[in-house]
């Protein structure tokens, strides 16, 4: 089969070999382990019938349709979040939207929970003073960090992360809340028996505030100034979500003056950028967007990214298609 496909970037479990096996032979991947520049990627995708594209690279819309071309199949995104397409001009042009969200969902959750406890337990610190050499052993008066077992978790977004984030904290025996547009009954039932709630009352009443809700118009900057007041002054933020959900300079802000105790984060406004504010707080546990590395479900991802594609190529159902009212559109829920 000669339809072109474009790798915007080296993708472990060879991706190019697994189309090969599967008749399509016409495999170009960007050989450098960087993101093309705009005018590398326009060039790149001329003539292209699929793409399977690393979304924080990219952003994709009417330019990089025309540059690639009508005869464009698919895009398929390795990556839950779809965040960096414009689904309504990929619909509008008829041109399929791929993406990865099953691999991602587990080891998210794994990752929600590590940044939870390190914030909670103040191991930014412990590791500082550990590889110090400056450490003097135990003292009653450690920087003392905050208790997990038996608080209140609120959820923004119980979607496929934030149901599994909920199911870890049954081990926990914590409160769960949730916040989200619709009911969730999944999450209320047993054993998870989650409470839905207004944000403004999860945020007042949650110990642990956990965000896995997209990143839409509406999401942008969802928790602020205004809402961080809100929460409890022992109360412990952790975002996996998208970087932009948080006002960074707002939650510098909070972490300074003790309006929060901590936070967990993976995620930031403008990756690979951190806030320098954030960089230098002790009661901040920095991830650079790790949620989803492990080996296995990175080729995982990979092997879902070909899927979508060879069957977008062959004219077969997609199995994870990304549908233009999906209610979460660039979510990692």
């Amino acid at each position: 089969m000669d339809q072109r496909i474009v790798i915007t970037r080296p993708l472990p479990a060879d991706p190019a070999g697994r189309l090969s096996a599967a008749g399509f032979a016409n495999v170009w991947v960007n050989p450098r382990d960087v993101g093309l520049t705009r005018v590398e990627l326009l060039e790149a995708v001329a003539g292209a019938h699929a793409v399977i594209d690393t979304p924080f690279d990219t952003n994709i819309n009417a330019e990089f349709f025309d540059a690639a071309g009508d005869q464009l199949v698919i895009v398929s995104n390795y990556a839950v979040g779809v965040d960096n397409v414009d689904i309504a001009e990929a619909a509008r042009r008829g041109i399929i939207v791929g993406y990865t969200p099953d691999p991602v969902a587990e080891p998210t959750a794994d990752a929600t929970w590590m940044l939870l406890l390190a914030a909670a337990r103040r191991a930014r610190e412990g590791l500082d003073l550990a590889r110090s050499g400056d450490w003097q052993g135990v003292r009653p008066f450690d920087p003392p960090g905050k208790r997990v077992i038996g608080k209140t978790l609120l959820i923004i977004g119980p979607g496929r992360i934030g149901k599994a984030v909920a199911r870890r904290a049954i081990g926990w025996n914590m409160r769960i809340l949730y916040c989200a547009r619709s009911e969730h009954p999944d999450v209320e039932q047993p054993p998870i028996g989650a409470q839905r709630v207004s944000l403004e009352d999860g945020l007042r009443e949650a110990d642990f505030v956990t965000l896995h809700c997209p990143l839409t118009t509406e999401t942008h900057h969802l928790i602020n100034a205004k809402r961080l007041a809100l929460m409890k002054s022992t109360a412990v933020l952790v975002n996996t979500a998208r970087g932009a959900i948080v006002d960074e300079a707002a939650l510098v802000d909070a972490l300074g003056n003790g309006t929060i105790f901590a936070a967990g984060l993976d995620v930031y406004e403008r990756e690979p950028m951190i806030h320098p504010g954030l960089v230098e707080a002790d009661n901040a546990f920095l991830l650079p967007h790790w949620g989803s590395t492990t080996d296995e479900d990175r080729r995982w991802m990979t092997e879902t990214a070909v899927d979508n594609v060879i069957a977008a190529l062959r004219g077969e159902p997609v199995p994870h298609e990304f549908q233009s009212d999906h209610p979460n559109p660039g979510s990692r829920t």
